[in-house]
């Protein structure tokens, strides 16, 4: 893995990534899935990490605790199975590397006690990308809200989209991502993101649908 070579700035833009060692799956089931979701939310905070925070019950919903001033502003995010991706504006100094280590330690926290596992999940220190660029900035939401339709057909970037409309219902109903926010749905999840920090890129559900209809039918995809 290509070490970073400039720390992170406030107000740039970066891809982060990161899967399991071995490519191993870090999601095993929707549960892992939530998890994971909700402590997106719950570690974007400058306040020490409650674990209560992300303890859900019938009657506790962790959308609800005020996390005071946060790390970062997440624009996108997607998880899959063995991957996640995540499209991030460091907030203060250090933002960005202390959000993913309480990420990070949370979630493999959880998913070891649950698997009765010891050890390292990922495979090593996530990656990243700086977005300097508008137009690849621009292209990174596509990228990632896409991803799914791996999911739906595997083959979909050498051979296309066999079936336009069932890829865009799958991309809606696939709860793990941004898409369902991007396109007008209204989740508790919304409250992960803070789009006001990037470009206003699709400043409709329409316009973005518009710009992954266009990557869907793009030949060379």
């Amino acid at each position: 893995m290509a070490l970073r070579r400039t720390p992170f700035t406030s107000g740039e833009y970066y891809h982060l990534y990161n899967r399991g060692n071995s490519k191993q799956k870090i999601f095993q089931d929707l549960e892992d899935y939530r998890r994971f979701t909700t402590l997106l939310y719950t570690c974007n905070s400058q306040n020490n990490f409650k674990m209560f925070l992300i303890q859900e019950s019938k009657n506790k919903d962790s959308y609800i605790w005020e996390r005071g001033k946060n790390l970062v502003s997440i624009g996108a995010y997607c998880l899959m199975p063995n991957h996640f991706h995540l499209l991030i504006s460091e907030e203060n100094k250090e933002g960005i590397s202390k959000f993913m280590q309480k990420l990070s330690t949370a979630y493999v926290m959880y998913y070891n006690n649950k698997y009765k596992r010891t050890g390292g999940l990922f495979e090593g220190k996530f990656r990243s990308e700086h977005l300097d660029e508008d137009r690849y900035l621009k292209y990174i939401y596509s990228y990632i809200h896409l991803n799914p339709i791996k999911l739906f057909q595997k083959d979909w970037k050498d051979h296309g989209i066999n079936d336009q409309v069932e890829a865009i219902m799958f991309l809606d109903q696939y709860e793990f991502s941004s898409y369902p926010e991007y396109r007008g749905m209204n989740r508790k999840q919304k409250l992960i993101l803070n789009a006001k920090t990037f470009p206003n890129y699709f400043p409709s559900p329409k316009n973005f649908t518009q710009e992954i209809l266009d990557w869907i039918n793009y030949d060379t995809c």
